[in-house]
């Protein structure tokens, strides 16, 4: 029982990890802004500014991805789930981690870390010039983000179990 306990505090510790980087949406507005104003009222440009929003912008949905699952924020196809009572939601939420996030979490880890590691190997840069020489960092949000999913299923597959444990 402690140890789902433990298992099911993962969950916060997603939370305090990747909360903050909500912030990252209002940079990629203002870093979008100051390149708009750039090109077209004063002429100028590059790439480092446009790679450093799509940077930004594949940090910021690739881990929130976990913080969606810890919320139930995630889009669920919802064609019984909302009409069954909690009991019978939390059977189909714990079949949908079993069945479906932990295998894809394990899998985008094992298919991810080859093409990682080699990207890791050269360094791999930007192909634009003046862009960001790290396309490397950029690519190793891929074993996060399934490392996140498989430690949010696994924190939530604890959570629906302590509540069917509690009397």
């Amino acid at each position: 029982m402690a140890m789902l306990h433990l298992l099911a505090g993962l969950s916060r510790v997603t939370s305090v990890l990747v909360r903050p980087l909500r912030w990252l949406a209002l940079v990629m507005v203002l870093l979008t802004f100051a390149i708009v104003l750039l090109r077209y009222a004063l002429n100028s440009g590059g790439a480092l500014l446009p790679e450093t929003v799509m940077y930004l912008h594949g940090t910021f949905f690739m881990l929130a991805i976990a913080l969606g699952i810890s919320e139930n924020t995630h889009v669920r196809v919802d064609i019984l789930y909302s009409r069954r009572i909690p009991a019978q939601q939390q059977w189909i939420d714990l079949a949908g981690h079993v069945l479906f996030l932990l295998p894809v979490a394990v899998f985008m880890i094992w298919v991810s870390l080859p093409y990682v590691s080699s990207s890791w190997q050269i360094l791999e840069g930007s192909s634009e010039v003046g862009g960001i020489p790290g396309v490397f960092l950029l690519k190793t949000l891929m074993p996060l983000t399934g490392l996140l999913l498989l430690t949010q299923g696994i924190a939530g597959i604890a959570s629906i179990l302590l509540g069917k444990l509690r009397p």
